[in-house]
This record gives structure tokens, sequence and C-alpha cells, in this order.
């Protein structure tokens, strides 16, 4: 599969360097599953489809290998990686461990504004999580955590989490589409606000630990309905 048969096309930014755009682009496809491990990223393609020379197509690719969400073959090829499931625990140790410090910051010393943020997305979830719009759905999923680190004070730490969570986000996309996960999704947030509302630190990060639990528990299924998707 080429590039050019699956990456949207772009408009880019004219005001703004080119290479962070084309990466920021790419990066949402992959994560995305519209371009599937495997996929082809052909750089005469991408030059042709943005309209760019070879330089910040290049700084693209080599950004994408940076997270390991390519694989470079110099001279021969670039591909979507695999999802790597020992990259995908690691970044789960890494974003369990900071957000059960953010849910105990919160449910410390979360006011009314911080909670009443966290009880609209909840809202808004819950509108959502009986459709097939799963894309939207994770959307307001990846807003709930980021508003709790924001809350917390640790904003730079979800933009870490995020910047090494390539490989654990597929897996957990590739999961979302299972029949109940949204409900469980918004039931689980729901439980965490709860929590953080009765400042209840102790209550707080124990439905935080059972709701980032729930995809890494489930990896062979995963991997039987998806062969090829994965590193071995």
């Amino acid at each position: 599969m080429s590039a050019g048969a699956s990456v949207l096309p772009m408009r880019l930014d004219r005001g703004r360097q080119a290479a962070p755009q084309v990466f920021d682009h790419l990066r949402e496809r992959i994560l995305a599953l519209d371009l599937k491990p495997g996929a082809v990223l052909s750089r005469v393609e991408l030059m042709e489809q943005f309209g760019l020379s070879q330089t910040p197509i290049r700084d693209a690719l080599l950004r994408l290998a940076e997270e390991g969400l390519v694989d470079i073959f110099p001279q021969h090829a670039t591909l979507v990686s695999p999802i790597d499931l020992t990259h995908a625990r690691q970044t789960q140790f890494l974003r369990r461990s900071i957000e059960l410090e953010v849910v105990r910051t919160l449910a410390l010393s979360a006011d009314e504004t911080v909670i009443a943020g966290l009880t609209a997305n909840l809202a808004r979830q819950h509108a959502m999580a009986d459709t097939e719009d799963f894309q939207s759905f994770w959307a307001l999923d990846q807003s709930f955590h980021r508003a709790m680190y924001e809350a917390a004070g640790v904003p730079d730490l979800w933009r870490l989490v995020r910047s090494r969570s390539g490989h654990l986000e597929r897996l957990r996309k590739l999961h979302l589409p299972t029949p109940g996960k949204t409900v469980k999704i918004h039931s689980d947030h729901s439980l965490i606000v709860t929590a953080i509302a009765a400042h209840d630190p102790d209550l707080a990060q124990r439905h935080l630990r059972d709701h980032l639990s729930g995809t890494l528990g489930l990896i062979d299924t995963i991997r039987d309905r998806y062969p090829g998707y994965f590193r071995d």
C-alpha cells in the first residue's frame, strides 16, 4: 500500500515550518490506523502530495522513526511499523505511574471548576458511547485525560506521555470497537471523577489503575483478531 493511496490531502500553513506539519499529519493517520502497520510511505509520493522538497519529508519521517512509528530501510523503503508490545507495556507503566499521582493530586485539591469541566466531558462521552463514531469518542477520551494533567499543573507530562504512546494508542484503537468498550470507558471515567469530587485519593487511584489495565489484559485476543499488525 503506497502513501498516496492512504494519506489524506493536506493544505500546508505556509507561515509554519513544513516538516512539523507533515509529521503531525502522518502521525495522526498512523495512530488512527488509516495507515496500517506495514503500509509503505513513498518519499516521492509524499513530496508530490505536499508539494515539498525531499528535506522536510525526510525530517518528518525521521521524527516518526524516533517515536518508533515507522521503520526506515535506507535505499529501500519506509514502512509504518508493527505495534511493538514491549514498547506499549513500557508506555503503560509510565502513564500509569504519572496518572496515579495526577488523580491523587486532584482528589486532594480539585475545585468546583475542575470537577465541572471533567463532568462536562463525561456528558459528551455519554452521548457518544452508544454510537460507532469511535474517532470522536477517542478524541473525548484524550481530552478527558489531558484535562486532568492540566488541572494537576503538569501539562508538559501529557505531551511527554503522548510522544511515547504511539504503539499503546494503536493497540487501544484496535480494542475500542469491541462491543461495550466505549460504555466501559465512560463508566471508568465517571468513577474516577466521583472519587476526585469526594476528595478520596485512594479510591481515585484504584479506579484509575483498573481503568488503565483493560487493553493490555486482552493482548492475545486483539492480536488474534488482527494478525500481522504486531512485532513479535
